[in-house]
């Protein structure tokens, strides 16, 4: 069950995770824990990653197509 989608959001915008940690200032290693589920982003932390992707911040915790599959 995914609990983010943060992967899919950097895969779409074609963004990559090292640079998701650089603009966050955390390691690539928490980056790649949130991307790949292994860890949960603090509330404020999805919010600070919405912000930088430029996306709403339900974009990267509602797994529901946006075409209403």
């Amino acid at each position: 069950m995914e609990l983010n989608r943060i992967k899919e959001v950097l895969d779409e915008k074609g963004i990559k995770q090292t640079w998701l940690a650089e603009k966050l200032g955390k390691s690539f290693s928490s980056i790649n824990a949130y991307a790949c589920n292994r860890q949960q982003p603090s509330l404020e932390m999805l919010f600070e990653i919405a912000k930088i992707l430029q996306v709403d911040v339900i974009e990267l915790i509602d797994n529901r197509k946006k075409d209403g599959q």
